[in-house]
């Protein structure tokens, strides 16, 4: 796939991703906006940018793989496969409708493309660890990432994972903890704190990197940085807005599983055009 490394590019696309995540909730009455669009420019540079794939050869051997380990923020991820070619643009907005390969968890049954079915929490980790471990056997050039939420890590099995990734040198994984501080019943600090949340990861044996995950070219550089590190596995700790990009859905916890209404999905259009 043709890469795309100009940053004012990509956020003209992350700009169009975003309303296309408003757009399919609305339809739906239900998912999650929050999430979704705190990790958008996060996905649109790894898919337009930094990751090695091919979307006429899905299953292409040597393909950097991706996984969305909260994947109840499969909307964006959809709108950016279906923008790249894996899917049908014409039918997002089927999300969470019975029969829609637009499920509201990613489902490998549904959408083939996807590299593993996702949404239980706290497995995605273990599952790119897996992947990147399965290339270095198979001295494929491949890469693993994988977007966490800030929530999600509270789970013990991510630990677990992350200390099996340092213990095997894994430097061809790169996690991304999608940290906008909001989980399902709240403030992510009144619920389990996880600061100071990169010297954690760096007592795990991890090389960590906090990054604005909004701004895109140090999303570019981290991504390069990761890239380059040897004999550890990389996270990245992208620093991001719940609601990104919507005034009234910005740090709200109301909008990490609530769908718009009309009438705030005309207004959300509206602040993204």
């Amino acid at each position: 796939m043709r890469k795309i490394s100009d940053p004012a590019q990509l956020a003209v696309i992350a700009k169009q991703m975003r309303r296309e995540v408003i757009e399919m909730i609305t339809e739906a009455k239900s998912g999650h906006p929050g999430g979704s669009l705190s990790v958008t420019e996060i996905v649109v540079t790894l898919f337009f940018d930094v990751l090695r794939h091919d979307p006429a050869n899905p299953k292409w051997s040597d393909r950097d793989r991706f996984i969305l380990s909260k994947g109840h923020c499969c909307p964006v991820l959809y709108a950016v496969m279906a923008e790249c070619g894996y899917c049908p643009k014409n039918q997002l907005q089927t999300l969470r409708k019975l029969g829609s390969i637009y499920q509201g968890h990613p489902d490998v049954r549904f959408l083939p493309a996807l590299e593993a079915s996702t949404g239980s929490l706290g497995q995605g980790l273990s599952l790119a660890i897996g992947m990147a471990l399965a290339a270095r056997l198979d001295h494929s050039p491949a890469r693993a990432y994988v977007v966490l939420g800030d929530g999600e890590i509270q789970e013990g099995q991510i630990w677990e994972a992350a200390m099996f990734g340092a213990k095997y040198a894994l430097d061809n994984v790169c996690a991304i903890v999608d940290n906008n501080r909001i989980q399902l019943d709240g403030f992510v600090k009144d619920i389990m704190p996880l600061d100071p949340l990169p010297e954690k990861w760096r007592s795990f044996g991890w090389h960590a990197i906090e990054v604005d995950g909004h701004d895109i070219a140090a999303l570019q550089r981290a991504f390069a940085e990761a890239a380059a590190m040897k004999g550890k596995p990389t996270v990245l700790i992208a620093h991001t807005i719940k609601g990104k990009g919507v005034s009234f859905m910005e740090n709200n916890p109301k909008f990490h599983g609530a769908a718009p209404t009309r009438e705030e999905c005309a207004r959300a259009l509206q602040e993204l055009q």
